[in-house]
């Protein structure tokens, strides 16, 4: 929920403000620096021997998750050990309407610890001038397809009221072996605490998905489940769980309800309660309006 740079400045809340339309510029996941801390050092060391990240760099940034801020405030817990191994795996063309991954799988407490890559590319949605290129990749060992996971994302990316409105930003699919600027997992609820603690320094409870530097980590639970709070198909609920992060690697913070009957921000925690306004999964409504609502201090 929180990033690094966030809680250098602010004592940790569970919502936080976000800017206007066009929001903050998109910057890299390198150049978004985070406070050292007493001890970052031992941390990076262990987890690097654990073999839990892919790089360095996954480490050292910012990030938001939607734990609460207490959850974080307690000493450092040791993630699990988990592997960012992506394997590529030949997978179909991407379809133009893909369907939404099948909500009868079962959701088991953690897993494997490695990721199997989605071996797909896609074509650039979106005019902006600042292109995102992303990997999609899936926790081994859980019924989800690669593929499938990678041509849903697609398609919420390039959906006309997504964060291609703004004019800012593109998106492209592209294949884990090529060059892209964030990885989107679909991990176990232990193994996305894993990669959320060490990513942020946050626990995300086994409930919640995460923004870290070099990606975002969505909990399997979500994906399958939804929210009680969202009442509509799952394939929308799947909408905002990609906007919401995808929002904060773009550089926008929390947002709360604007007032009641109103959509609500895609960037509000949903989960956590509506306050009187409308379940919404997208940035901007159908007039191609950004969907806002009050800073959250």
């Amino acid at each position: 929920m929180h990033s690094a740079r966030e809680l250098a400045s602010a004592p940790p809340t569970d919502i936080d403000g976000a800017p206007g339309r066009g929001g903050r510029p998109y910057r890299s996941s390198h150049r978004r620096g985070r406070p050292r801390r007493r001890g970052l050092g031992l941390l990076v060391g262990t987890l690097l021997a654990a073999g839990l990240l892919g790089s360095a760099t996954f480490l050292l940034g910012s990030g938001r998750s939607d734990a609460s801020g207490e959850a974080s405030s307690g000493a450092p817990r040791p993630p699990s050990t988990v592997r960012v191994t992506p394997t590529p795996t030949p997978t179909p063309s991407l379809s133009p309407s893909p369907s939404p991954t099948s909500t009868k799988i079962d959701v088991p407490s953690t897993g494997t610890g490695t990721f199997v890559a989605a071996h797909a590319t896609g074509a650039k949605v979106g005019h902006g001038a600042r292109p995102l290129r992303y990997a999609v990749e899936v926790e081994t060992g859980i019924d989800i397809s690669p593929a499938r996971a990678a041509d849903e994302i697609a398609d919420i990316l390039a959906a006309p009221r997504g964060w291609t409105r703004d004019d800012t930003h593109s998106f492209q699919l592209v294949s884990a072996e090529a060059p892209h600027d964030l990885t989107v997992r679909i991990a176990t609820p232990g193994t996305a605490d894993a990669l959320c603690w060490a990513g942020i320094h946050q626990d995300t409870g086994g409930e919640y998905n995460c923004e870290t530097p070099g990606g975002v980590v969505v909990n399997l639970r979500r994906w399958v489940r939804g929210s009680p709070t969202f009442d509509g198909p799952i394939h929308d609920y799947r909408a905002l769980i990609v906007n919401h992060e995808m929002g904060h690697f773009l550089g926008y913070t929390h947002m709360t309800c604007a007032g009641f009957g109103q959509l609500a921000p895609v960037m509000m925690q949903q989960i956590k309660g509506l306050h009187g306004c409308v379940a919404n999964a997208w940035p901007y409504d159908r007039n191609g309006h950004f969907v806002s609502g009050p800073h959250v201090l």
